[in-house]
Parts: C-alpha cells; structure tokens; sequence
C-alpha cells in the first residue's frame, strides 16, 4: 500500500545535525532492526509481525521489524510501569496470549496465525478485543480484552517512535537542544504541508 502523507519531502533525520550525540544515537538506532529475539520464539514472533502490521495498517518489513525487537526487549527487560490487580505481568500475559491464539487457530482454521486470509485474522482479532474468542476453553486463562490492549499499547508506542513514521506525519523530532524560537508559527526546521497534485 502506498503511503499517504501530506509532507512527502520531508525527512525528521536531516535534523540529526541539531539533535545531541545521546539523542542522535538514540535515533540512528531505531532505523537498525536486529531480527534477534530473546524472549520471542521464531513462532511468537511470526504471529506478531502479522498481528502489529494489522494494528498499525502498515506491512513495511522494516517498520513492523522495529516494532518487534521493541516488544521483545520490552519483554525481556521484565520492566513494567503499571499493572491493574488481578493482571498479570506482561511477560506472562502476552506468552500465554499468544500460546492461546496459536491453539485457538490451530483448533479452529489448523493454521498458524500468520497463515490465515487477512479477513480471517482481523476477524479473530476484533473478538479477542471483545473478550468473545474462541474456543472457551484455551483462553480460560488469558483475559483477552488485556491482551489485546497490550499488544495495542506497545505496537503503537513503538510505531509512532520510529523516524519514518514521524516524517510522515511532519513530526519535527526533538527540539532539544535548539528549542522552539517561534509562538504559533513553524520554525524553520519544522516540516510544512504540501500541497497534493491531483
């Protein structure tokens, strides 16, 4: 699919230059995608690829990618911010989620995930953000309206940190150290919208 933006000329990491070395590092960093997991398996990770490019409606390999090694070191860090009572820690709740989908596909459509028709796991995807898949039984013990917002929270959070996405939506990047000199009005480094040709 052909990505629509209305900046198309403009490229947040031309910026770079302005940015400090701990920044820039940062940055230069989520453009690399390593493919390595260490809490993902081969499998998780194929479910999810599959799973993150529905939510974001992006299958850019590169993008989908880091969105990936961000869920996995998410994981495997074992860091959390903040968990409701009764939930358990994410670790735990995105393994047996996806140990769930895995055994709910395989019960229902004898595919993985990742092998089924578009339409088929978009469907399987708005019960479980319902609380309604099935069957019963292998999701007895994940809460799936959790799982999915889990799953929903990191893609996004990691989606919308990646330097291409944010050319696309004219976001400017990190203003520090430079600041913003101008009061309701672009500065100059800001992207500015284009005009669409018909």
């Amino acid at each position: 699919m052909k990505r629509l933006t209305r900046y198309p000329s403009y490229n947040v990491m031309n910026e770079q230059h302005e940015w400090d070395e701990h920044t820039r590092k940062i940055l230069n960093s989520r453009l690399q995608t390593s493919g390595n997991h260490s809490f993902l398996t081969v499998v998780e990770a194929e479910m999810l690829r599959s799973w993150c490019s529905l939510l974001v409606d992006d299958h850019r390999p590169e993008i989908i990618q880091f969105v990936l090694d961000h869920i996995d070191q998410s994981l495997s860090s074992g860091e959390e911010s903040q968990r409701k009572p009764g939930i358990p820690p994410a670790q735990v709740l995105v393994r047996k989620g996806l140990e769930a989908l895995e055994k709910a596909c395989q019960s229902i459509h004898t595919e993985l995930f990742f092998h089924l028709e578009e339409e088929q796991q978009k469907q399987l995807m708005e019960e479980v953000s319902q609380g309604e898949a099935v069957p019963l039984e292998v999701w007895r013990h994940v809460p799936q309206q959790v799982f999915f917002q889990k799953l929903l929270t990191m893609s996004i959070e990691a989606y919308y940190s990646h330097p291409e996405v944010w050319s696309e939506i004219g976001f400017g990047g990190p203003a520090y150290p430079r600041g913003y000199a101008r009061m309701e009005q672009l500065d100059p480094w800001e992207a500015k919208e284009e005009q669409r040709k018909a």
